[in-house]
This record gives C-alpha cells, sequence and structure tokens, in this order.
C-alpha cells in the first residue's frame, strides 16, 4: 500500500506542479499581452500627432503661398 500511495502522491505533486505551471505561463502571456497593448498605444498616439502636425504643417505652407 505504501507504494501506491507514494504513486499517488507523485502522481498528485506532478499535477499540481502542471497546474502551477501552467498558471505562471498565462500569467505571462496576459503581462506580455498589456505591455503589447500599451506600446501600440503609445506609438498609434505618436502617430497621430505626427501627422496632425503635417497637416498643420502642410496647411500652413499652404497659406503663405497663397498670401504671395
Amino acid at each position: 500500500m505504501t507504494t501506491k500511495n507514494a504513486q499517488q502522491r507523485a502522481v498528485m505533486t506532478a499535477k499540481e506542479e502542471r497546474a502551477r505551471d501552467a498558471a505562471l505561463a498565462m500569467r505571462e502571456y496576459e503581462a506580455n499581452k498589456l505591455a503589447v497593448r500599451t506600446n501600440t498605444a503609445r506609438l498609434r498616439a505618436l502617430r497621430l500627432a505626427k501627422e496632425a502636425e503635417t497637416r498643420q504643417h502642410t496647411k500652413t505652407k499652404e497659406a503663405s503661398k497663397e498670401a504671395r
């Protein structure tokens, strides 16, 4: 019986370890996904600001051409 109990404990320990590993992997995945979303939002904001600045610069250039 003790060998059987030891085997059962080993199986349970292995299952628990796999469950912990799976939980850790999920946390890492979620953290990475959040980091990617944050970086994407930051880059999008920079791109939109640059595009707005370019549009403003183009309008100013066109207005100064027409004034001549």
